[in-house]
């Protein structure tokens, strides 16, 4: 549901020192900045987040992604396969490089494990053969689908398995517990629900203490919240669907909400696909709700969605929105242009920059109300 303006990717863009961009978390989580944005009267104000409850309604809903990083990045040597989807035990779809190394119907050798992983015969049954991937099909965005001769969950590629930070953070696996939230469950993300990082056991103490209750939803962060846009009519960009999860105890915690604070990009999502936008090939844990503007109706579901927010989006679902400051002409800067009005998101990046917030990933956070 978009207006009748048409946006070009350009609209989305903003020059960032690269000195703002964080490498590391802040210590402790909760002591990152947060800057808060009222709708209604356009102020802006600049605070921590350890002080997230004095404004939120008490008696309201904190809804959070649940979902875990795996260890996606496979790192051989000078080869990298990103596993993006799982498509059955021995098949990806991935990110690799380097690209040339990767051609249609090549088999590659990616690791000799007969020295380094004296237990995958007995745990795989296949002997300690050398890791091969077979490329059986080249996507017109690049994307691989690869078939190793191994399950892709076979103890022999640990060795290899790193932590899938973005390429803006220098990789650093002793952070790997960092991307990850303390509430993080359900593996299957290839990123980080960023916008979670900040909370911390007694930040949620505080929230409870105030009658704000906490609900989990599952969506595993793929290729639909990070993927680039790469054609400057952003209409003409095609989302990657991402797997999410409502269950019947969040449904009804959702439906008696008077006001709902969705964390993070990914759980603004997951409410408004459910609540009327876009699923994807779902397969109903009940009905798919019909939302109406005034009433929720939620009820429990899984599936796929592919719904892209753009400038125009009217929300049902979500009244305030956590998370962090994106990249440009990411979607979910778009999406931020979407929750504030396009002018309002450059006022508020604009803000940010002047007053030297930390961005991207490991950096600081919004409250948008």
């Amino acid at each position: 549901m978009t207006s009748n303006r048409s946006f070009s990717l350009s609209d989305f863009d903003y020059d960032l020192p690269e000195s703002r961009i964080a490498q590391k978390p802040a210590d402790p989580r909760d002591h990152s900045r947060l800057l808060v944005y009222n709708r209604q009267d356009k102020s802006i104000t600049d605070d921590l987040f350890l002080h997230l409850p004095k404004y939120l309604p008490g008696n309201s809903l904190l809804v959070i992604n649940n979902s875990r990083v795996e260890k996606a990045r496979l790192v051989f040597g000078k080869k990298e396969v990103f596993v993006t989807r799982t498509m059955d035990p021995f098949t990806v779809e991935a990110m690799i490089r380097p690209g040339r190394a990767f051609r249609n119907g090549r088999t590659l050798v990616l690791a000799d494990v007969s020295a380094e992983n004296v237990d995958s015969k007995a745990v795989s049954g296949t002997g300690a053969e050398p890791i091969r991937a077979e490329v059986l099909d080249i996507a017109e965005d690049g994307l691989r689908t690869l078939r190793f001769n191994y399950p892709v969950n076979d103890p022999v590629f640990e060795p290899y398995r790193r932590t899938p930070f973005p390429p803006y953070i220098r990789p650093d696996e002793t952070l790997s517990d960092r991307y990850q939230t303390v509430y993080a469950r359900d593996d299957g993300s290839k990123a980080a629900p960023t916008a979670g990082l900040h909370f911390t056991d007694r930040l949620f103490r505080a929230l409870s203490q105030k009658s704000i209750e906490t609900v989990e939803l599952t969506l595993h962060v793929g290729l639909g919240t990070f993927a680039p846009v790469k054609t400057e009519n952003i209409d003409e960009h095609k989302m990657h669907s991402e797997w999410f999860r409502i269950s019947n105890e969040a449904a009804g915690k959702l439906n008696r909400a008077s006001h709902v604070t969705a964390v993070g990009t990914t759980s603004a999502r997951v409410l408004e696909s459910a609540a009327g936008g876009r699923l994807a090939a779902h397969t109903p844990m009940g009905t798919v709700p019909s939302e109406s503007l005034r009433f929720r109706n939620f009820k429990p579901v899984e599936g796929d969605t592919d719904i892209f927010i753009t400038p125009g989006y009217r929300f049902r679902a979500v009244d305030a929105l956590i998370t962090n400051f994106h990249l440009p002409k990411s979607t979910l800067l778009m999406m931020i242009a979407a929750f504030t009005g396009i002018d309002e998101m450059r006022r508020i990046y604009e803000h940010a920059i002047r007053e030297k917030y930390r961005f991207y990933s490991f950096g600081d956070a919004m409250l948008l109300l």
